[in-house]
């Protein structure tokens, strides 16, 4: 699940390409890599894109649409985000990977739906409440874990930890242009979050999203990103282009592996 402009750079690495499709800000390019049929979409930005992208994907495929039916056999999916995204920890450099074992939704898309947490899920998420409580203004924060059979076979070098989804680009990630943050210790409330081995590596604006959405509807999904900047050190990439080809080749090469 990719931005526009990143769809082509996924699909310039495959073998032969059979479908080239756009409506709007969706991008849709399938084809062959290494035997294996992908196919590389883009979401735009934000979780109501997600909200869009990932009910209509489990539609193709699990629901009649002629009938407008839900089918007895359902298809699970493998959903895999390649993005960018902004360190909060200092260890966690610019142009390293992260996989995010677990996505955490400060947007409050998933409180519409009805989403069942584990023990663990719950008790991280409800550490986090009390660590960055919602103030009676803020959506409250849901979490869901990663699917365990992608993050076993693409998450191998990476960083690991909670990916944090925000619900925009400036002032919801401590940004200030003309105005005042209402919460200015946001990015520190992050960074500082600590539950047993748990911590808040990264941030970006899909993946808890993501996440919830794939645990509701039982399709696997995984985030990967690489670090474009980090928020702590205020360090930033100057090879982004290089390090994107080289993660979505590594995530390709890995795909290419595992079993349909």
């Amino acid at each position: 699940m990719l931005l526009v402009d990143r769809v082509a750079l996924v699909s310039n690495f495959f073998d032969s390409i059979e479908i080239k499709k756009q409506k709007r800000e969706f991008i849709t390019h399938t084809g062959t890599y290494k035997g294996k049929r992908i196919t590389v979409l883009s979401t735009g930005i934000g979780t109501d894109n997600i909200d869009i992208v990932y009910n209509e994907l489990d539609a193709l495929v699990n629901i009649d649409l002629e009938k407008r039916e839900i089918k007895d056999q359902l298809t699970s999916l493998n959903l895999i985000r390649i993005g960018t995204s902004g360190s909060l920890q200092k260890e966690i450099p610019v142009d390293g990977f992260v996989f995010s074992s677990f996505g955490l939704g400060l947007d409050g898309l998933l409180n519409f739906y009805k989403l069942y947490n584990d023990a663990e899920e719950l008790e991280i998420v409800s550490a986090f409440r009390n660590h960055y409580p919602n103030r009676g203004v803020l959506p409250q924060s849901y979490l869901a874990r990663c699917s365990s059979k992608l993050e076993k076979a693409l998450s191998e070098g990476m960083h690991k930890g909670i990916t944090a989804s925000c619900s925009g680009f400036y002032a919801p990630q401590g940004r200030v242009l003309r105005y005042e943050l209402a919460i200015p210790d946001f990015i520190e409330r992050l960074h500082s979050f600590r539950h047993n081995e748990h911590r808040v590596t990264n941030f970006e604006m899909e993946t808890g999203a993501m996440y919830g959405l794939a645990k509701i509807l039982g399709h696997h999904c995984c985030s990967i990103n690489a670090i474009v900047a980090n928020r702590i050190t205020n360090e930033h990439t100057h090879k982004a282009e290089e390090t994107m080809n080289s993660l979505i080749q590594l995530v390709l090469d890995r795909l290419a592996t595992l079993p349909d």
